[in-house]
């Protein structure tokens, strides 16, 4: 799991790479999950957040530089 300021460092383009990245894992989780074979549920949990993270500091930036 990341940390706020990791992501915090990464530039716009870098971030919506990353949050791609993670819905991708997301989705593979939700599937492996569907089909008994998920190794690490807690996992799961942790893209869940990851994602959260992304989108809120995508949100903040949006928001300072629409000021």
């Amino acid at each position: 799991m990341a940390k706020a300021t990791d992501f915090r460092a990464k530039t716009d383009d870098q971030l919506g790479e990353e949050l791609g990245n993670l819905k991708r894992e997301a989705f593979n989780l939700r599937f492996q999950a569907a089909t008994s074979q998920l190794e690490k549920p807690s996992r799961v949990r942790e893209v869940r957040k990851d994602i959260a993270r992304i989108k809120t500091l995508q949100s903040e930036r949006s928001r300072s530089a629409a000021k």
